[in-house]
C-alpha cells in the first residue's frame, strides 16, 4: 500500500515538469531564431535594398565600379543594360546588376 502511494506522487510529480519542460525546451531554440534574424538576415535586407536603391538611381556621368573592379564613367543607359566609357573611345556594356558602387 505504502508502495503504490509512492508510485502515485512519483508520477504526478513527473509528469508536471514535463509539460514545462516541453515549452521551455522550444525557448531556446526559439531565442536562437530571433538572433539569428536580427543578427544576419535584416541587416542583410537592408543592404540588398540599399544597392538596387543605388542600382536603379544610376544617372549619365557617374563614376561606378563594377563587381570585377573595372571603374568607369557611365556613358548611357539602355534598360539593363549600362555603356561604361573606361577611356578614351573604349566603351563596355555591362549589365547593371554588375555595378557594384558607385564612386565619389
Amino acid at each position: 500500500m505504502l508502495i503504490s502511494l509512492l508510485y502515485a506522487q512519483i508520477d504526478s510529480v513527473a509528469t508536471q515538469p514535463a509539460k514545462q519542460s516541453s515549452i521551455v525546451g522550444f525557448l531556446p531554440i526559439i531565442i536562437m531564431f530571433v538572433i539569428l534574424y536580427l543578427l544576419i538576415f535584416r541587416p542583410q535586407q537592408k543592404k540588398q535594398k540599399a544597392v538596387l536603391k543605388m542600382r536603379s538611381g544610376l544617372q549619365k556621368n557617374e563614376k561606378v565600379v563594377t563587381n570585377g573592379g573595372i571603374i568607369g564613367t557611365i556613358y548611357s543607359i539602355k534598360g539593363d543594360v549600362v555603356v561604361l566609357k573606361v577611356a578614351d573611345n573604349i566603351k563596355i556594356e555591362v549589365i547593371k546588376s554588375a555595378i557594384a558602387n558607385k564612386m565619389k
